[in-house]
């Protein structure tokens, strides 16, 4: 297989003030292509890596990214860099969570394998070709076609960097994650400071959610010193705990949650029934904290997740 271009190839193919855009060829079995996007500042400066698309229905990231790829390069100090639709396959078919190809979830792959299925490989080539080059990494998400969410930002525990940019970004809620397997996780081994952000969900793109993440994009940029300026600092709320609470059947979801809202422990949260219709699981929270997103869809399958709920050092 041919060596798959990398960030420095796509950047010097831009001069300085000027766009390069290109649809690039992953290392993938079977390959396919990305688009892909190098904005370079008129004088020097840090490098930052956008991407969007990690899952291939999340809209309103996928457009924001597509966005900031049209910013006018004159404007920066430094190097923008977009990938804006990373997962292709799972675009094409608007999957949720997985790829039509090996099934995996390519957001709980980071750092990757070269000799992996199609996800392992992916993700391999977007760490090792693209965030290892980068000074400062943004991933952008939102709720999947079955999800309705509030913003938030999630950073790599412990990464003061990551924290600094995570604040800067100014959503809501601030999640400091010890899990493995994210795109943050795997640019925090290599040292690089990033972020997942996350706005949008159900399908939907609204403008709200569009510019949550362009502007918190702009913010962390300005942070950098990529454009001029300084952000006026946002209240954001720090989450030392994120809980998911997935299914143990398939069935038919009935949520009683609304995004936001305070929650006690032991509080209901909702139902589960089976395809004949009795109830199978019934779901409360487990600690006092804030709703950050719920599954929305009445279908549900063994394994899915179903609320996410954000604690604060204090308990909710």
């Amino acid at each position: 297989m041919p060596t798959a271009p990398d960030l420095p190839m796509l950047v010097a193919a831009a001069g300085p003030g000027e766009r390069h855009a290109a649809l690039l060829p992953t290392p993938t079995d079977p390959p396919t292509e990305v688009p892909a996007f190098a904005l370079r500042g008129a004088t020097p400066g840090p490098t930052l890596l956008v991407t969007a698309g990690v899952h291939g229905a999340e809209y309103a990231s996928i457009e924001a990214a597509y966005r900031l790829a049209a910013f006018d390069p004159t404007e920066l100090s430094g190097t923008l860099v977009v990938l804006p639709i990373v997962n292709r396959p799972a675009y094409r078919v608007r999957a949720i969570y997985g790829n039509p190809i090996d099934g995996k979830n390519l957001n709980r792959q980071f750092p990757g394998d070269p000799a992996g299925s199609f996800a392992p490989r992916l993700a391999h080539w977007l760490t090792d070709a693209w965030v290892r080059h980068a000074d400062a990494y943004l991933d952008l998400h939102g709720g999947d076609l079955n999800e309705a969410l509030t913003p938030f930002v999630l950073h790599a525990r412990g990464d003061e960097r990551a924290r600094a940019l995570a604040e800067a970004f100014g959503l809501p809620y601030v999640i400091a994650s010890s899990s493995a397997g994210h795109s943050y996780a795997g640019a925090a081994a290599l040292g690089v400071p990033a972020v997942l952000a996350e706005a949008g969900g159900q399908g939907l793109f609204p403008e709200r959610d569009v510019l949550a993440l362009v502007d918190g994009a702009r913010r962390v940029m300005r942070h950098l010193g990529l454009l001029a300026g300084e952000a006026t600092p946002r209240p954001t709320v720090p989450i030392e705990r994120f809980v998911v609470l997935t299914s143990d059947h398939e069935g038919r979801w009935y949520p009683r949650v609304r995004l936001d809202a305070r929650v006690e422990a032991g509080e209901p949260l909702g139902e589960i029934r089976d395809l004949l219709g009795e109830v199978v699981q019934r779901v409360t929270a487990p600690v006092a904290g804030t709703v950050l997103y719920h599954v929305a869809t009445l279908a549900i399958d063994r394994g899915d997740p179903l609320v996410g709920i954000g604690a604060t050092a204090t308990g909710g």
